[in-house]
């Protein structure tokens, strides 16, 4: 089943499912190094083009995704939103929030404005019962942008992960559920 595409409007920017033609911008996102620091290491071309097919796909399925983020102008920014991970990731079968953006669209407030729309919009529209986040407790930039989200500490649920391509990672947990 394909969706149709749905836009998502804030004041500054629109947050969309990914086309087959914006693979150039999703390269270029995953191949600078400042905006993959995070990460540790950028991705191939290839690596990119399986990755957006499996963006594709999983909008298809559950209606929300990481999205293409611009500004109204059109320019593009990166993505924000929800990826539905399997029973096979640590945590489990879960949504969980995230970001990438271009260097240029950092200190803006972009991240915020998008996630609180994505998050909004996998509550909201897509009846997700909890949308976690987590990030590495480096990471003090993506760590601002969940202060300002609805979100909650959970360190309870704290993991680590060691992935393919950037090797042992380390996860501090927020939810929207108040943890007990």
């Amino acid at each position: 089943m394909t969706r149709p595409d749905l836009e998502i409007e804030t004041d500054r920017l629109i947050l969309r499912p990914w086309r087959a033609e914006d693979l150039d911008d999703f390269v270029r996102l995953h191949a600078n190094a400042e905006a993959m620091r995070d990460h540790g290491v950028t991705l191939s071309a290839e690596r990119c083009r399986k990755k957006l097919d499996d963006y594709r796909t999983q909008y298809d399925r559950h209606g929300f995704i990481r999205w293409n983020v611009s500004e109204k102008t059109g320019a593009f920014l990166g993505y924000v939103g929800l990826y539905p991970n399997g029973a096979n990731h640590p945590l489990g079968t879960h949504g969980d929030i995230g970001w990438r953006l271009l260097p240029k669209a950092w200190g803006k407030g972009f991240a915020t404005e998008a996630a609180r729309a994505a998050l909004d919009h996998a509550l909201n529209q897509c009846n997700q019962p909890e949308v976690l986040a987590y990030t590495q407790k480096e990471n003090l930039a993506s760590q601002a942008v969940i202060a300002r989200l609805p979100l909650h500490r959970d360190a309870s649920r704290d993991f680590s992960i060691d992935d393919d391509v950037a090797g042992l990672w380390h996860g501090m947990v927020w939810t929207t559920r108040i943890p007990t």
